[in-house]
């Protein structure tokens, strides 16, 4: 088996992330997701499942928690969404939400007042600029072209066939991340969030032809 595949492997095994991961969509029988609509515009985006709001909302808690008790061990929530083939988790993107927001030093919005506000919801909100709503514009009709982006188009395409309906079930994983935890090169030992995704999304680019990231991917696209 290649390094490459042993190095995830023993990451992935070590997090458990196989057995953690839960659905990202909530689906009907066919596997096609569901939808809702929000707005002034009414317009439609896809819906994620509960146990992936549930998995946001537990990490997103311990880590405003930490900040608000000032012990800020964490660095914020580590990510990836993937499918499930034979018992190993297949990355399709690896990402991040840290704790302290960009400019100001303080609290992130992008983990704030969760359980009320889902625009932003740690990255996977229903808002164009996150995950959910950019990708939504790409999959539902009722959106305008303009809010069709090239990168969330690749990702319709990858993981969507006839509109919403999934070509595989889809999985989302997450944990808080402290930043002297163990990355996946143990050689390097504490490992913060920013440099453990930039490592990460390495090795995954080299066992996974259809990882979605672009940044930091060592594949020539």
């Amino acid at each position: 088996m290649d390094i490459k595949q042993l190095i995830w492997d023993e990451f992935c095994n070590r997090l458990n992330v196989a057995e953690r991961s839960v659905p990202l969509f909530k689906t009907n029988a066919e596997g096609k997701v569901l939808h809702k609509l929000i707005g002034k515009d009414q317009r439609p985006v896809l819906i994620r499942s509960i146990e992936c709001e549930e998995t946001i909302l537990t990490i997103t808690d311990l880590l405003v928690s930490d900040w608000n008790l000032g012990i800020q061990q964490y660095d914020g929530m580590l990510y990836m969404m993937g499918w499930k083939q034979m018992g190993k988790f297949v990355p399709l993107y690896i990402g991040k939400t840290e704790t302290i927001g960009k400019g100001d030093k303080n609290l992130s919005v992008n983990i704030k007042n969760l359980h009320k506000d889902k625009s932003k919801f740690a990255r996977w909100g229903d808002n164009y600029a996150y995950h959910i709503g950019d990708l939504s514009a790409c999959v539902l009709p009722g959106h305008l072209e303009q809010k069709k982006t090239r990168k969330y188009q690749t990702w319709a395409d990858c993981l969507f066939v006839n509109g919403s309906q999934l070509k595989e079930p889809v999985f989302f994983w997450a944990t808080a991340w402290r930043a002297n935890d163990v990355g996946i090169w143990k050689e390097f030992g504490e490992t913060s969030l920013a440099f453990l995704e930039y490592m990460l999304i390495g090795v995954a680019s080299q066992i996974s032809s259809s990882l979605l990231n672009r940044e930091g991917s060592s594949r020539s696209t």
